[in-house]
């Protein structure tokens, strides 16, 4: 073969991809003639020359990479993004000291619900492996063709941790604590004052309540993600708002901030007061509403409160008819009619107002307020005569006048009970508790003295008995059975009670003069009332004491008996009697005291 078919035949091999195809057909093609034959011989033999020369060359560079890569970082690798493929394991180890290292001080985002906060990895227990994550990357592939794809890919590799467990979970603790956990806020709308006495309106933002719960899971991610580029991400339970942003602003921008932008005058009777912002802003009150919404509510109270001191001028107590004896008969005192706002109505266009840029106005309106007892009926109380009267004389100190001054002109409606305890009040001085005199001294001491002539009046006048308690020892001044204490042994008060049983009502009339009380009942007769005291049975002797002289008060004791009243009421017309009231009293023996 001639040095220019050489160079055919090398070109057809290197431009004709298929020529091994056409060799084999060779083999089944007619015989050739010799020159042509000795032709492509020599061309095969070319052929497998030039293919032993390229396998060689591959081997040679495959074992060359071999050696020169051994004991390295297989390529491709990465560790945490930083390449340390096709490095010695030193230098590997040094460039992941030199480009991770600062990491371990460079603060870690943590992102837990709507919150973004950091951690100190150094200053939490977080630390790294660096033999343990080269140990990861593995030694160098055999495999030629995976050392070949190794040029043109690459391997990320897992750092390896070391973590300190408990100084992990006492730094997530202590971040959840200070910075990630937070209550729930509702979107509602708050106030800042403004001038004197204006606000200015401001929306509270919506926010979900959120709290890391498993704080071991959260650890768990922290060892795993702290030095992942994203940072870490903590799950946490929340609980959303009902509330939305949107509703918030709606409602403050078309209710709240017109509504406090001015006063609102109202208009009272003689007398304008203003009712100020800042009061109309305390008295709004806002309600999450399910789907998002804010509700508004208004107390009146809180509105009323602002305004009530200034409008009171303009309102009027009513006074009931009263029965006066300064003729030493009874007069009625004429009742008077009053007149009370009624908020209800006053605020009832209060929203209309606050919608106004300006005539910002409220009239006030006002209710009549019907004293409870008229003049019409006091006149049909029928209160025209005496209907019992008693006296009793002794009487010491200002007590009993007191008392019987503020009961002194009192009605009682038919069907209502008079109660002492009602009208006793308080400025009373320190006297002996009996009315006699005796007993310890106590704050009222001796106003058992009125309860018991006013008790006896009632019983003759044919009053209902609402409730009494009789004395501890008896005391001759009143029939036995027929006393009322006001004051006992403690200082303690005890009510008297008198019901007006009868189609009409009562008043009462009391005085004090010349030491003795008396008091009368005045109404209308409807029958004759007699006592009749029954004879006393289980009698006990009173026991005998002994006491140093000094402050001793010698007394010379009275038995305890039992007594039966019987109180009888009489037709007024025909004389005859009607019915019978008892009531059985125990009196305790009063000792014989000897100084």
């Amino acid at each position: 073969m001639r040095d220019e078919e050489a160079a055919v035949f090398a070109d057809d091999l290197l431009s004709e991809p298929d020529l091994a195809t056409e060799i084999f057909a060779v083999a089944d093609a007619p015989p050739l003639p010799d020159t042509r034959f000795r032709r492509f011989r020599k061309r095969v033999g070319r052929t497998f020359m030039i293919v032993g020369c390229l396998l060689g060359l591959f081997v040679l560079l495959y074992t060359i990479d071999l050696i020169t890569s051994a004991g390295d970082v297989p390529r491709g690798v990465q560790v945490a993004g930083v390449d340390v493929g096709g490095l010695s394991y030193a230098e590997a180890e040094a460039k992941l000291h030199s480009e991770l290292q600062p990491r371990l001080t460079r603060p870690v985002t943590v992102q837990a619900g709507d919150v973004t906060s950091s951690l100190v990895p150094a200053q939490s227990g977080l630390g790294l492996d660096w033999p343990g994550t080269l140990a990861q990357a593995g030694h160098q592939p055999w495999s030629p063709v995976t050392r070949l794809l190794s040029f043109f890919s690459t391997r990320e590799v897992g750092v390896v941790t070391r973590s300190d467990q408990l100084d992990v979970a006492r730094a997530v603790q202590q971040l959840a604590t200070q910075r990630l956990n937070h209550p729930l806020t509702e979107g509602s709308i708050g106030f800042v004052p403004k001038d004197p006495d204006g606000v200015t309106a401001y929306a509270i933002e919506p926010r979900q309540g959120q709290e890391l719960v498993d704080v071991q899971a959260a650890v768990q991610t922290v060892v795993a993600d702290w030095l992942s580029p994203r940072g870490v991400t903590l799950k946490m339970a929340v609980t959303p708002p009902k509330t939305n942003s949107g509703a918030v602003h709606s409602m403050l921008d078309s209710v709240v901030a017109p509504a406090v932008s001015g006063p609102v005058v109202l208009h009272g009777d003689g007398k304008d007061v203003v009712l100020k912002p800042a009061a109309i802003a305390s008295s709004f009150q806002f309600q999450p509403r399910d789907g998002g919404g804010l509700d508004l509510r208004i107390d009146q109270q809180k509105l009323r409160a602002a305004v009530q001191g200034e409008l009171a001028a303009t309102e009027t107590e009513s006074h009931d008819a009263q029965i006066t004896f300064d003729s030493g008969v009874p007069a009625v005192k004429p009742s008077e009619d009053g007149r009370k706002i009624n908020w209800g109505n006053t605020f009832q266009k209060l929203t209309e107002a606050l919608a106004k840029p300006y005539g910002r106005e409220l009239p006030v309106a006002y209710d009549a307020q019907h004293p409870k007892l008229t003049t019409d009926g006091a006149n049909a109380l029928g209160i025209k005569e005496i209907i019992g009267e008693y006296t009793t004389g002794g009487v010491s100190g200002p007590n009993v006048a007191t008392l019987a001054g503020r009961i002194s002109g009192v009605v009682v409606k038919p069907g209502e009970t008079f109660s002492l305890n009602v009208y006793r009040g308080g400025g009373y001085a320190s006297a002996p508790v009996d009315e006699d005199g005796t007993g310890p001294a106590v704050t009222g001491g001796g106003l058992s003295q009125l309860s018991s002539t006013l008790y006896n009046a009632a019983y003759l006048a044919g009053l209902g008995d609402g409730g009494h308690a009789a004395h501890e020892h008896y005391l001759d001044r009143y029939p036995a059975g027929r006393d009322a204490i006001a004051v006992d042994s403690s200082g303690n008060a005890v009510d008297l009670k008198i019901a007006a049983g009868d189609p009409t009502g009562f008043a009462i009339q009391a005085s004090v003069s010349g030491g003795s009380v008396t008091v009368k009942i005045w109404g209308t007769k409807h029958f004759r009332v007699e006592g009749r005291t029954g004879a006393p049975t289980n009698e006990v002797p009173p026991p005998v004491q002994f006491a140093p002289s000094g402050t001793c008060q010698s007394s010379p004791g009275m038995s305890g008996f039992t007594v039966t009243d019987t109180r009888v009421f009489y037709d007024l017309a025909s004389g005859s009697e009607v019915r019978e009231e008892s009531r059985t009293t125990t009196y305790s023996p009063r000792p014989i005291v000897i100084c």
